[in-house]
């Protein structure tokens, strides 16, 4: 199959700390990512949207900064899907703007899909934080 990256900028209004809850924790991202997000004992993450549960791996996150989300079939751990999710916080020297940068690397939709997908999911972060 083939695989889409798509990857955008948001500007958010808010601050690097709490922007970053909410992209790096269950209950943040719950809120507005998916309808729930657990983590299981092997400390993998499951996002549950439109009652169907997507498996991640946390494979990298620092503080304040970025995090990347790997996902995998369950049924097979070892296939390697490379199917990933990264959000990364930069911050604009000149004007002060902190920015969300997006890159989602998956074949679920095309590129038009994912970008009003992220634009509905943005809005509703931003929303939340009122940023």
């Amino acid at each position: 199959m083939v695989k889409n990256k798509f990857v955008a900028d948001y500007q958010i209004n808010a601050s690097r700390k709490i922007v970053f809850q909410y992209l790096s924790t269950a209950s943040g991202l719950g809120e507005w990512f998916a309808d729930d997000v657990r983590i299981d004992e092997d400390r993998n993450y499951i996002f549950n949207i439109d009652n169907e549960d997507h498996h991640a791996k946390l494979t990298s996150l620092r503080a304040n900064l970025h995090v990347k989300f790997d996902f995998f079939d369950p049924k097979n751990p070892n296939d390697a899907d490379h199917s990933f999710i990264e959000f990364k916080l930069e911050e604009n020297e000149l004007t002060q703007s902190l920015f969300l940068k997006v890159i989602d690397y998956s074949n679920e939709y095309e590129e038009e899909e994912l970008e009003a997908i992220w634009d509905g999911l943005i809005a509703k972060l931003k929303e939340i934080i009122g940023g």
